[in-house]
């Protein structure tokens, strides 16, 4: 079990951020097995080369996660998945996310030295939309991403700020943006990854949440859009070479993993 130390909170409109200084916990010794194939590259299971999937590693952070549950505060926990956090740059990010009666956890993850970095809660009671579909770009930007994800709503009256929209490290926006994990299609690890049924998931939790505590002066209810997932992002080398090379990820590199 983890117990890191609380280093700061940030708390806005139902979101709080809080960072945590990474610990080991007594399970931190990682053993990688690959065998290559005739190109030199790992063989077909994807999964052997991100640390997430490892035997006994994804079990032990989500014991880890789990344990940092508050009860009293976040109630009980109603499903844990697997997740890419999409920023509004473009940068993917590996993400724990769990939902419990009364909160929304993601979890920012070390799958080397098996700690917890970081926690966001958003209150359910808070979010008033979630958004499927594609991705887009502006007409002019130079990105483009593959796929389709979900983006979730906290605060339909906030728009982000021009100085936030163009900080790569700001964290004040009123939405986040996940999208499939790349080891979905291991068999074993499908459901963990499925998007669908998070949001679902969700939609549900919130609801209910909404019912139990209503924010006065906001509408009750989550409102489920089809709709292309807009990232209002130009030109970005970083993501582009953080995407390619998977650097948002905790993954076997040669004899290192980072």
């Amino acid at each position: 079990m983890i117990h890191p130390a609380e280093l700061s909170v940030k708390n806005t409109c139902g979101i709080r951020l809080i960072k945590h200084s990474p610990r080991r916990t007594s399970a931190t010794k990682i053993t990688l097995k690959a065998s290559l194939c005739h190109g030199g590259t790992l063989e077909s299971d994807i999964g052997l080369v991100f640390l997430s999937s490892q035997p006994g590693t994804l079990n032990q952070a989500v014991k880890d996660v789990e344990a940092l549950v508050n009860k009293e505060e976040d109630g009980s926990i109603h499903g844990t998945w697997l997740m890419a956090e999409v920023d509004h740059w473009n940068n993917e990010k590996e993400r724990l996310v769990l939902i419990t009666d009364n909160t929304l956890l993601i979890f920012k993850y070390d799958f080397v030295l098996l700690c917890c970095e970081q926690i966001q809660k958003i209150q359910l009671n808070y979010i008033d939309r979630i958004a499927h579909g594609s991705f887009t770009f502006p007409k002019r930007s130079l990105l483009k991403r593959d796929g389709d994800g979900v983006r979730i709503y906290w605060d339909r009256l906030r728009e982000p700020s021009f100085t936030s929209r163009w900080n790569p490290f700001a964290n004040d926006f009123p939405f986040t943006t996940f999208t499939h994990h790349p080891v979905r299609n291991i068999d074993t690890l499908a459901a963990l990854c499925d998007i669908q049924t998070f949001s679902e998931r969700l939609k549900a939790a919130a609801e209910r949440a909404h019912v139990r505590k209503p924010i006065p002066g906001k509408a009750n209810g989550v409102l489920v859009l089809q709709q292309p997932i807009h990232i209002e992002a130009y030109v970005g080398a970083m993501s582009f070479l953080g995407n390619q090379n998977k650097l948002g990820y905790c993954m076997a590199r040669g004899n290192l993993g980072f």
